[in-house]
């Protein structure tokens, strides 16, 4: 039985136990002749919190606006125990103390988990659980190292060095990586993230492929699309190429989207994604990018806030 039956056939099980109770609960009261309809809040605060679990971070915070019922089973470990990777402590880069898995869920989401020598980023996104990760430049393969030079990071983040585009020709940044520490049964938007030097051109009315894709399949047009690093296009030109344009995030930085992929596999799997971006034909000289990863994250949701 794969994870995913698995999991349904013990949620309708615990849905088989609730109908159970409510029903003798109905009984008990028709026999002492109370008429009310029995609610989700006369269950067990226990039973309440293991339905919960079956929901998500973002829901969770919603059930506990609901009553003060609500509001104490959703502070309970089963629920958030259910949100937080299996494989979390493999993951820990320091032995820390949490006073609940609420608070180890949060901890994980605000400070990111350095793995791989930190030339991964991994963190769980709030409202959904799902884990996300950044690959520093370090674990990037930059064309001709030579045109690169490592800086002082600009800009305050977890990467005390980054590389800064020298004046070039040839532009090409490619990267693999595994999958598994990804979840399962997920869809991920990926974006290169950088910054412009103070001296910074051979960008604008430039338009680089950017390709993501699974190892080992085809390359269809669906894995390719087109990217300009220059913020500031003419309208006519962005339609004619059809590129996706850069925007600015919080933090100073600022973002491509380049692909999208979905992970089908879980941890311990050995998929591998391949992620590039390059422009080799026009030869025209480039110089000023600084690079701080390539990042695979959900869709951008809103700010969560959970009591």
């Amino acid at each position: 039985m794969t994870k995913t039956r698995f999991m349904h056939e013990h949620f309708r099980k615990i849905l088989q136990r609730v109908k159970k109770t409510l029903r003798l609960s109905a009984s008990d009261q028709q026999s002492q002749g109370v008429t009310e309809p029995l609610s989700l809040g006369d269950l067990p605060e226990e039973c309440i919190s293991l339905i919960i679990s079956f929901t998500s971070p973002r829901d969770a915070c919603v059930f506990a606006l609901v009553s003060k019922t609500f509001e104490s089973a959703v502070q309970s470990d089963i629920v958030w125990g259910k949100f937080i990777p299996p494989e979390y402590e493999s993951l820990l880069s320091r032995s820390q103390h949490f006073s609940s898995k609420k608070e180890l869920f949060f901890a994980l989401c605000d400070e990111s988990v350095l793995i791989n020598v930190s030339k991964k980023d991994l963190w769980i996104e709030k409202a959904t659980g799902k884990r996300c990760m950044m690959l520093s430049a370090s674990a990037l393969n930059l064309s001709t190292h030579h045109t690169w030079k490592w800086i002082t990071n600009p800009v305050s983040a977890w990467l005390e060095t980054v590389p800064e585009l020298l004046t070039t020709r040839w532009f090409e940044i490619r990267c693999r990586t595994n999958t598994r520490f990804l979840s399962p049964r997920t869809r991920y938007s990926v974006y290169i993230v950088f910054l412009k030097a103070d001296i910074c051109y051979g960008f604008a009315y430039v338009a680089m492929e950017a390709v993501v894709r699974m190892v080992g399949h085809e390359l269809s047009e669906s894995c390719r699309r087109y990217v300009c690093f220059h913020e500031a296009m003419e309208w006519q030109f962005l339609r004619r190429k059809n590129l996706v344009n850069p925007e600015r995030r919080e933090g100073g930085w600022m973002e491509i989207e380049i692909g999208e992929f979905f992970n089908e596999g879980a941890f311990r799997n050995n998929d591998e994604i391949e992620m590039s971006v390059s422009e080799t034909t026009q030869r025209n000289k480039k110089r000023g990018l600084i690079i701080q990863g390539i990042e695979s994250v959900l869709r951008k949701n809103p700010v969560m806030k959970c009591p």
